[in-house]
């Protein structure tokens, strides 16, 4: 079992000078005893992952749980995360579990980490357990910084084809409709469409309806995306959008397969499991596909069988839980699948992101070169009239 020990710090009483924080940046020098504990911080996974190995590896070396946790809090980069961690500390030496001190920090420690640190708990391999949840959360900091990547790269092109666009409307556009005005030639109508949209994108009307039009947007988007009905819309939209729905599903199985086996691997239930792989998931079409399995497998059926009616969930990944139960070796085909889809993601987001860069350049020379071909529309006729 793990020693737990007694927190020291506890009995200290150190008096500081607090920092001076002008705009949210600290002056002075900043110590975790500078803040009180907050329960509503978040916190990087960045932090997360260092936080859980660094704590494994004091488990091994044989130091106790509270004092490693003290010297968490006194390295912790994080302050504010290291006054959490000097408060779980505490209650320690006050005689609750990590499970439970843990779970006073909802938004730092998931249900996840608290039902895999509980497992390590009862089964004396906590040590073991954090190993695994910091490579879980590795691994899925890795999916999600791959898709955000992936996502970026045309997000950002798009945006600056729209600014230039913007700029030659508002700023070029107007200078050649007094030209054509002055010389009273007869316009092109792609070269028409053009002035008059400029005039809109400069009229006061524009500038104060679309930041209105925006906000109403984003407004009606929160709304309907906080309930079910909405989430189930527009997640599985997500899941049908060309390109990267399938990327999506992909990184989504990848880290609902390495959950499992982690948490099967640590003697967590399999219904248990499913139930913690449903807080984890992002998208409401897998979290439905889980929910009808666990009702399934209550029922008495295998985890496969109640898959099965789920058409999000693909047949390769049915077949070998299926596999791995019929073989009693459930975790492990399961982190065979997490290695497998984890290497599909890698390569579709190496494929994707090739193919968009040809795409995007098209798309933004489409969009300048079309403002511009429709200026020198007419001179050209006026050149032509002239010779």
């Amino acid at each position: 079992m793990v020693e737990y020990g007694k927190s020291t710090l506890v009995k200290k009483e150190i008096k500081r000078n607090p920092p001076l924080i002008i705009f949210g940046i600290a002056f002075g020098e900043v110590s975790h005893l500078d803040y009180p504990p907050n329960s509503k911080l978040k916190v990087p996974q960045s932090d997360l992952l260092v936080f859980f190995r660094q704590m494994a590896v004091m488990l091994k070396s044989g130091v106790p749980l509270s004092q490693a946790l003290e010297l968490l809090a006194e390295n912790m980069t994080n302050k504010e995360f290291g006054a959490n961690i000097l408060d779980i500390s505490r209650r320690l030496g006050g005689g609750e579990e990590l499970s439970t001190s843990l779970s006073n920090y909802p938004r730092i420690f998931s249900p996840i980490m608290i039902g895999l640190i509980e497992a390590g708990e009862a089964g004396g391999i906590l040590s073991q357990v954090l190993e695994r949840l910091a490579a879980l959360i590795e691994a899925q900091s890795k999916i999600k910084g791959q898709i955000t990547g992936a996502l970026i790269y045309p997000v950002a092109i798009l945006v600056l084809a729209v600014t230039i666009s913007l700029a030659l409307l508002i700023f070029i556009v107007p200078t050649f409709d007094e030209m054509f005005k002055s010389m009273g030639a007869e316009l092109p109508a792609l070269t028409s469409f053009m002035l008059v949209l400029s005039r809109i994108v400069t009229s006061l009307s524009f500038l104060i309806i679309s930041p209105i039009v925006i906000f109403i947007g984003f407004y009606l988007f929160n709304i309907s995306y906080s309930t079910q009905s909405g989430r189930k819309f527009f997640d599985n939209l997500i899941l049908k959008m060309p390109l990267f729905g399938d990327l999506i599903l992909k990184a989504e199985l990848a880290s609902m397969s390495d959950t499992l086996s982690t948490l099967i691997n640590s003697g967590i239930s399999i219904v248990e499991a499913i139930e913690r792989c449903i807080n984890a998931s992002n998208n409401e079409i897998i979290k439905i596909a889980l929910r009808r399995s666990i009702s399934l497998v209550t029922q008495g059926q295998e985890l496969s069988t109640s898959l099965e009616t789920a058409k999000v969930i693909p047949r390769l990944l049915i077949s070998m839980i299926k596999i791995g139960e019929e073989t009693g070796a459930l975790s492990f085909m399961l982190e065979n699948l997490a290695n497998f889809y984890k290497r599909e993601v890698e390569e579709a987001v190496t494929v994707l992101t090739k193919a968009m860069e040809p795409a995007v350049i098209f798309v933004v020379a489409a969009i300048v070169g079309t403002i511009v071909i429709s200026l020198y529309l007419p001179m050209f006729s006026l050149i032509n009239e002239m010779g």
